[in-house]
């Protein structure tokens, strides 16, 4: 008797232990998705450009630099909206990045070399206004 009140004792403890070990688990990656979630920026600026070439140079620009998950540049609104880990990049990395690439942004100038670069149809004004709001 003595020795089945023991065995009883034991798988009890055993399974007790096991069921802290699942939740402790549980709640780690939980914290640590909402710590990614928590660094997540999302911006807009203006970027100069004309056609849907300029959109994909742009677009590949921003996204190439470490840290961006997603660009989208709007051909008709002449703006990128950008979500970036702020841990890993900053918005002027994003600007650097896409004005390398030839595009004049609200805060860096293009490339020249780059901009002479471009295909005939990217060549943009560089008096165009960017970042408008289009009804």
């Amino acid at each position: 008797m003595k020795k089945v009140i023991l065995s009883l004792a034991v798988i009890a403890a055993i399974a007790f232990t096991s069921c802290k070990n699942e939740a402790k688990n549980e709640t780690k990656t939980e914290t640590t998705e909402m710590s990614k979630d928590m660094a997540m920026t999302a911006v807009s600026f203006g970027v100069r450009g004309n056609c849907g070439m300029c959109k994909s140079t742009i677009e590949k620009a921003a996204n190439a630099v470490e840290g961006v998950s997603n660009a989208t540049w709007s051909v008709d609104e002449k703006k990128i909206d950008v979500s970036f880990d702020e841990s890993k990049t900053d918005i002027m990395a994003i600007h650097t990045a896409i004005a390398a690439s030839g595009y004049d942004t609200e805060n860096v100038p293009g490339n020249e070399e780059a901009y002479k670069n471009l295909p005939g149809c990217c060549k943009y004004s560089h008096s165009m206004n960017m970042n408008m709001i289009v009804k």
